[in-house]
């Protein structure tokens, strides 16, 4: 896995607050776009957030156990058409991907953290010819669009990248404290920890 929390803990919203979580029952490009945008625009400052693809919610938007899931034989067609969809958002912006297997079904998690670029816009639909941009943001559990002071707003957050998410240019490998990095990685559960290749 590839996530930086544990899978079982996401999706039952117990690391992660819910309304930084989005379940969709399956690959629908135009909502989960504008979600993804959303997060990278992080307006809150709360760290982006996740969308789940595969996994079904109910009314007042929990997941729904066992989740649809994903047929194998589509995986591939989604992370492609995801790659083509995300170089449209402006300036272009790729989420972080984890195929995962949740009691025995196919999910696409997207980790999308505030955008070092931000603000973000996308097309309201990515499919037509002729594109109209739009900014989105998370307001509570939804993503809605950006209008007025909202746009205004997030428009001047530009300058302002929240610490967490801000690169150091000048840092190294001999600045990270794997001791640290383990003991996160286990405080949170994640399979990282495990993984030989991470």
């Amino acid at each position: 896995s590839k996530l930086p929390v544990n899978l079982n803990d996401l999706l039952r919203q117990r690391k992660v607050e819910g309304d930084r979580i989005e379940y969709k029952a399956g690959w629908n490009p135009d909502p989960v776009l504008r979600t993804i945008c959303a997060f990278a625009n992080d307006m809150e400052n709360l760290g982006g957030g996740y969308v789940v693809i595969g996994q079904n919610s109910d009314s007042s938007g929990l997941p729904i156990f066992p989740p649809k899931g994903l047929p194998s034989n589509q995986l591939d067609k989604i992370q492609r058409e995801l790659l083509s969809y995300c170089n449209l958002i402006q300036p272009p912006y790729f989420p972080m991907l984890s195929l995962e297997i949740f009691e025995g079904r196919n999910l696409m998690v997207l980790w999308a953290p505030g955008g070092q670029n931000r603000p973000c816009k996308v097309p309201r639909s990515v499919k037509t010819r002729n594109k109209d941009y739009r900014y989105y943001i998370r307001r509570y559990a939804s993503t809605v669009e950006a209008k007025g002071e909202d746009e205004r707003e997030l428009i001047s957050l530009t300058a302002r990248i929240p610490f967490d998410d801000r690169y150091n240019q000048s840092s190294g490998l001999e600045d990270l404290s794997l001791r640290l990095m383990e003991e996160f990685l286990r405080e949170v559960g994640s399979g990282l920890l495990d993984d030989p290749q991470a």
